[in-house]
């Protein structure tokens, strides 16, 4: 297990070419993962460079919304992780400050109290006005940990407030050993991570 701080990384965020310069970009952290097992520590290392692949990615199947199939991971590694997307619509005249605040401090939450690999969010659609988010997780467990804190609470109700649609999706990362590739699954049920 090893600890390396996030300040010096960027949690990714939507490529330049989908970017709005009035929407609020996430900031880094000074925070610090908590241990991490190596697979994990692979997979957050290929998230660097975690992408969408078309400018519809918050009305496409969340397998192929992103560049899965550019993430790398040692072949001798296999693990499995939880993911969560959120798709959502921001209620017209909605106050953003406070969510984006809350959500601040609910990511900071979450790193600090471990198992968040990536918190990854897009801007509005310039159209449809659809946006997606989404968690990587060491664990269905930790995600689960994490609903229960207070941050996460305050930015769950402000997001209620804020938002005319939020949609919740659960995924299965899958790392097979032997391949090198990332596979994307419909959540079954039952524990995922470890």
């Amino acid at each position: 297990m090893s600890s390396f701080p996030i300040m010096s990384l960027q949690y990714p965020v939507s490529s330049p070419a989908f970017s709005s310069p009035s929407v609020p970009r996430p900031l880094s952290t000074e925070s610090r993962l908590p241990s991490i097992d190596k697979a994990s520590l692979a997979l957050h290392r290929a998230l660097h460079h975690f992408r969408p692949v078309t400018e519809e990615y918050a009305e496409t199947p969340y397998a192929e919304a992103f560049n899965w199939d550019e993430l790398e991971l040692p072949a001798d590694e296999e693990r499995e992780w939880y993911c969560v997307v959120f798709r959502s619509k921001r209620r017209e005249g909605s106050d953003g400050g406070p969510l984006y605040e809350a959500d601040k401090k609910a990511h900071e939450e979450a790193v600090s109290n471990g198992g968040l690999i990536l918190y990854w969010y897009g801007t509005p659609h310039p159209v449809t006005g659809l946006n997606l988010a989404t968690c990587i997780w060491q664990s269905r467990a930790h995600a689960a940990a994490a609903n229960s804190r207070p941050h996460h609470i305050r930015a769950m109700r402000l997001a209620a407030a804020s938002y005319e649609r939020y949609e919740l999706e659960r995924h299965r990362l899958r790392k097979v050993k032997g391949e090198t590739r990332l596979r994307i699954e419909p959540y079954d049920g039952g524990d995922v991570g470890w």
